[in-house]
């Protein structure tokens, strides 16, 4: 087996990987963040893995998987996956920024102050995941 081979054996495994993190991604409309950011992780991985290999074979076994790879992110994750994921983050934020907002009034016990602290901690990890989503984003429209 080749080095060329390797890699491509490599890239044919991260693109399964993808899939499997798509299909996972579509079926739950709740993903954690750990979940998210690896979404968007092996998506990014697999993009410059595509990119790389571009360069370095005319075999057209590994062009068609190229091809079939960059489609499945554009037409699948990019056009469906990527929104639906935006858009739970965003009401997950709302939910729970009114959440907070609805229980500023009077005295609080122990347990109310810490329910509201980690929410609050669950709130800031939303905030900044969606931020991460939002890079993909912006550079989803400058290539």
């Amino acid at each position: 087996m080749t080095t060329l081979d390797g890699v491509v054996q490599m890239f044919d495994d991260e693109c399964q990987k993808l899939q499997n993190l798509i299909g996972i991604a579509d079926s739950k409309s709740n993903l954690t963040i750990d979940q998210i950011v690896e979404i968007y992780y092996q998506v990014m991985n697999v993009s410059s893995m595509s990119v790389m290999l571009r360069g370095q074979s005319d075999s057209e076994p590994l062009l068609r998987k190229l091809r079939e790879t960059e489609k499945l992110i554009v037409e699948k994750f990019d056009s469906i996956t990527h929104p639906q994921i935006m858009d739970n983050l965003s009401d997950s934020i709302r939910a729970d920024t009114k959440k907070l907002q609805s229980g500023n009034s009077g005295k609080k016990s122990k347990e109310e102050i810490e329910s509201d602290a980690k929410l609050f901690e669950e709130l800031r990890q939303k905030m900044s995941t969606r931020e991460f989503v939002e890079q993909y984003e912006k550079n989803l429209h400058h290539d």
